[in-house]
């Protein structure tokens, strides 16, 4: 029986990637994403495509939407197999520009949110005693940089959460890996200011993609805890 993928975050970039890739890999997959019209793109695109899918618009930093979600995927495709905690805004500007309410609503999303959907997901997991939680970190969860106080502690605080769970889960059968990305050709790098990048140098949303696959295809007995991936050449 295929196997059932929840990806948040999931209408644009590296979700909707990986979103993609999933479901060309025979998963089926749930999504969601806060655009209600391009949530159900989405889903056409994907049944178009012959996947299996489902999904609701969700705030991932909202208790109460997260249940609604995980609740209607699981009714619809079966418990969730492969959690991609993918969902994430980057507001990148010196620390002096950076108000109250961008500072929270970079920890909603990037913080909050991982709390949430595994808290949702994990349970169920644990007693199958197989899974995956993948989580969409970045580089700058390694190191800062100039522009990067929220993002880049945001990020950070994804690798102490993931490291701190793989230690509980692993011998319940559940995986968790880590991605760590450098730039990549989305929203985030192009609406922001801090630093120049070549297009044509950076990553694409799809190299992404294949990295999680690649680390979920491994054998139950192998697990990789986290990857960074860079540029060949930037």
């Amino acid at each position: 029986m295929p196997q059932t993928a929840l990806v948040t975050g999931a209408t644009e970039g590296i979700g909707r990637a990986i979103a993609i890739a999933l479901g060309a890999a025979g998963y089926r997959v749930g999504v969601c994403a806060r655009d209600a019209a391009k949530l159900e793109g989405l889903l056409a695109d994907l049944e178009r495509a012959g996947v299996q899918a489902a999904g609701l618009p969700c705030d991932v930093g909202d208790a109460a939407q997260v249940d609604r979600l995980v609740a209607h995927v699981t009714a619809a495709l079966g418990p969730v197999d492969i959690l991609v905690n993918n969902a994430g805004i980057g507001i990148l500007k010196p620390f002096a520009e950076l108000t109250l309410e961008e500072w929270d609503a970079t920890m909603a999303t990037n913080v909050r949110s991982l709390f949430l959907v595994t808290r949702a997901v994990l349970p169920g997991m644990r007693a199958r005693k197989e899974g995956a939680v993948v989580n969409i970190s970045s580089l700058s969860g390694k190191r800062g940089f100039a522009g990067g106080t929220a993002y880049a502690a945001s990020k950070h605080a994804v690798m102490g959460f993931a490291e701190s769970l793989m230690l509980e889960v692993r011998k319940d059968g559940v995986r968790v890996i880590t991605i760590c990305p450098g730039s990549v050709d989305t929203k985030i790098i192009h609406q922001q200011q801090v630093f120049e990048s070549d297009p044509a140098k950076i990553l694409k949303p799809e190299d992404v993609a294949s990295v999680v696959l690649t680390a979920l295809q491994l054998p139950a007995r192998a697990t990789v805890s986290e990857i960074h991936v860079r540029p060949s050449d930037p």
